[in-house]
């Protein structure tokens, strides 16, 4: 591969380049405004920085999954975006002081990081700058203006105005994430902002909650409140790790059940791994998001565990070029047995109706019923995949659903049309 070959295949997408360029133009006047004009109350600048980048430092142990591996982070960069007062005192730091903190922690944070080879995203942190210069351009000069006290004073209605503000941050956070996943992966826009949007309920409402209620303590207390609030955003990181390793070990055990099959012989190495893995890129194409996805890949990695109750393998483990009626017995004995495994019941509903007419499936159990008859057809032929889309084309009438043949051949169009490699 040439050099200029090399070059356009590792070039970012324009949207990415763009998020990326504010980002840094934004760090870069903060840091250069503060350096020239010098550092206001640098106590809090310090109590701040030290905690972002504690924070910062918490995403070490990360499992991949955790949509925010650095919620105290993330919560201390906001209370000093939305931070007023300290201890009945108005503070005077403004939006370009709270970026170069917040841009001083992130770099102080990635020292350590990258000398272990793990470095954060850069996606995430410039999604952390521009959303945290969000809040600060959207809170700071109305406060320090005293516009927010004389229209909503120190009561609830200032408590709700910054639940607001932190509200519309995280909408632009989530807007931001879907920008950048659409513009490295090629999916639809909608699904992945609806996912965003989900993931806010979880770990994202307890970042914001946090962020409020440390700028509330600061502005009453002072800086000692600080380490008291961090401790039930932590204890919820906590919780949250525990549950992304538990997640994370049950798809483990789902992947080693799909194994069964080739270890047995039943079907080649790694075709379970490579129908789900087009699977959820074919589910993604259609619109399908959360829970629909995870139902859809373990299903996908399942969908051939009743080919175990043969006396005879299929051969090549081809199940798509059996008649009709085994087809259905073998996706019967597969959704017994994923029911047995205590698997969720959804899961089972698709491998048994994996191989019903396209028009009488929901909607997952045609995607994968389409993706293992596309992986099938490469695997038993010297066709290739444009030649295996073509014969998925022509089964359009009656085994296959159009648009679920034509979203796989866009997602196979942006891979350049070749097939998961096995393994």
């Amino acid at each position: 591969m040439t050099r200029a070959a090399r070059g356009r295949r590792t070039a970012l997408p324009p949207a990415v380049l763009a998020v990326h360029g504010a980002a840094a133009v934004l760090a870069a006047a903060g840091l250069g405004h503060t350096l020239w004009d010098g550092v206001h109350e640098p106590g809090h600048a310090l109590a701040f920085g030290v905690l972002i980048t504690v924070g910062e430092l918490a995403r070490w142990g990360a499992l991949p999954g955790e949509r925010e591996p650095a919620p105290l982070g993330a919560a201390g960069a906001l209370a000093y975006a939305l931070l007023g007062r300290s201890g009945g005192a108005p503070t005077t730091h403004g939006v370009l002081q709270v970026i170069a903190v917040l841009a001083a922690a992130q770099l102080v944070a990635c020292v350590p990081q990258v000398a272990r080879g793990s470095g954060p995203a850069p996606d995430r942190v410039a999604r952390r700058i521009l959303t945290v210069t969000f809040a600060a351009v959207c809170f700071q000069p109305l406060h320090n203006s005293g516009r927010i006290l004389d229209r909503f004073g120190e009561g609830p209605y200032f408590v709700l105005f910054m639940l607001l503000l932190l509200a519309l941050t995280a909408l632009c956070d989530a807007v931001l994430a879907a920008l950048l996943l659409r513009s490295r992966t090629g999916h639809p826009y909608g699904p992945l902002l609806r996912d965003e949007l989900r993931a806010l309920i979880g770990i994202g409402s307890a970042v914001c909650a946090t962020g409020v209620v440390m700028a509330l303590g600061v502005a009453v207390a002072g800086l000692w409140a600080l380490p008291v609030l961090c401790v039930p955003l932590l204890l919820t990181q906590v919780s949250f790790r525990r549950f992304v390793a538990v997640r994370t070990t049950y798809r483990q055990t789902i992947t080693s059940l799909a194994r069964s099959t080739e270890i047995a012989g039943y079907t080649p190495p790694g075709h379970a791994r490579r129908v789900a893995t087009l699977c959820t890129a074919v589910g993604r194409e259609l619109g399908l998001s959360g829970s629909e996805l995870t139902v859809l890949e373990y299903a996908a990695l399942m969908h051939d565990i009743g080919q175990l109750s043969l006396v005879d393998p299929v051969p090549d483990g081809a199940t798509a070029a059996l008649p009709t009626a085994e087809q259905r017995r073998i996706a019967l004995l597969g959704g017994a047995v994923v029911r047995q495994t205590g698997v969720d019941a959804e899961v089972a509903v698709v491998v048994e109706r994996q191989a019903d007419p396209y028009r009488e499936q929901p909607l997952s159990a045609r995607i994968v019923r389409a993706v293992n008859a596309y992986d099938d057809l490469c695997g038993e032929s010297l066709i290739g995949p444009l030649g295996a889309l073509e014969e998925l084309r022509l089964g359009t009438g009656h085994d296959y659903q159009p648009e679920v043949v034509e979203s796989l051949a866009r997602v196979l169009a942006r891979g350049g049309l070749t097939p998961v490699p096995p393994g």
